[in-house]
């Protein structure tokens, strides 16, 4: 095709009529090609069931265009009477240009790819990290092999200068890599309840490659560095089921009937639309206390975020059925004997 544009042209005396007859027949192309691809394969994606494929033909048939068109310019600067460094330029702004726009295309492109992939949404966010890296060294690369600039000193100073920054940059890097082993080993993934060593309560909301953003109960956001959480005690309340066992102790009186508290717990934790029921609610007697028979409603809430809820509807429904069935709840009591002394009167 080249050469048969080449030859076409050579019909005309003028190099700069060659040259716009060159650049109109590349226009022309890339218009066939824009039609091509959106009009003929995206009527071929319609048999698909995923709308992936219509995403990526939206994201590169553009690029296509363009990318015809700056074929044809640096074909049309071939046929033109000027100087040697004029093309070099010219053509190194032109491919420097392609190199930015499919740069560009690439990452979009691969971003829906990535997303409906098999890959689990916790270790995504790595893959695209990693690829737009990729994608950044290897434009580059072709950016400066355009310009003819000699990469192996830069190799060799980028070793220098990678030993400097690593020892620089060390916090960062754990960071990297315990953010990998968190990706690896999985102890949580996004919308887990955990409990950090340190005694913090969330929802994992986003798992990144320097740290882990938890969403407290109060609507506090903490991030916590990977490089902490690679190497501290993680409590997964959502793992290895989203059920999650809560207990609520109950105090009654010396003198109670415990099938009569047995019963009326079992009947609050049923009634509850926040508790499993498998595994079934139940009842313990724990210990006798000092003043009180103390008992214990375990019971199973559907995830872990319900856990405060459901606690405070079972205390509010217990408190009331107690005092409706004539049990007493126990407090603490103190007797207080005030002595009349006369001899402290006189004094």
């Amino acid at each position: 095709m080249k050469e048969f544009i080449t030859s076409l042209a050579n019909n005309f005396s003028s190099p700069i009529v060659a040259a716009i007859v060159i650049f109109l027949i590349y226009i022309l192309l890339a218009k066939i090609a824009d039609l091509f691809t959106d009009k003929f394969i995206r009527r071929l994606t319609k048999f698909t069931k995923s709308d992936m494929d219509d995403r990526i033909i939206d994201l590169m048939h553009r690029p296509v265009f363009y990318t015809v068109v700056i074929f044809g310019a640096l074909h049309s600067i071939k046929v033109l009477n000027v100087s040697d460094k004029f093309i070099f330029y010219t053509n190194g702004a032109l491919l420097t240009l392609l190199a930015l726009l499919w740069s560009i295309c690439i990452k979009k492109v691969s971003k829906p790819i990535i997303e409906n992939s098999v890959l689990s949404r916790e270790i995504t966010p790595l893959i695209e990290n990693i690829w737009t890296v990729l994608v950044i060294i290897g434009s580059t690369m072709f950016i400066l092999s355009v310009w003819e600039v000699n990469i192996t000193p830069l190799l060799a100073s980028a070793g220098i200068v990678g030993v400097a920054v690593a020892l620089a940059a060390k916090d960062t890097l754990a960071n990297f890599f315990g953010g990998i082993s968190v990706f690896i080993d999985k102890p949580y993934k996004i919308g887990d309840y955990i409990v950090l060593d340190q005694g913090e309560r969330g929802e994992v909301v986003n798992i990144g490659i320097r740290s882990t953003r938890i969403k407290t109960r109060d609507d506090i956001m903490i991030t916590v560095p990977n490089s902490i959480i690679a190497n501290t005690k993680i409590i997964n309340e959502s793992a290895p089921v989203p059920n999650f066992r809560f207990r609520v102790p109950v105090s009654a009186a010396y003198g109670s009937d415990l099938d009569q508290i047995e019963s009326i717990l079992m009947e609050i934790a049923d009634n509850n639309s926040n508790v499993q029921k498998s595994p079934e609610p139940r009842v313990r007697f724990r210990a006798f206390g000092d003043s009180s028979l103390n008992l214990e409603l375990l019971c199973w809430a559907k995830e872990p975020a319900v856990r405060g809820k459901t606690i405070h509807e079972i205390n509010k429904a217990v408190y009331n059925r107690f005092n409706e069935a004539g049990i007493t709840i126990p407090f603490p009591h103190r007797t207080v004997y005030v002595r009349e002394d006369k001899n402290w009167e006189k004094e």
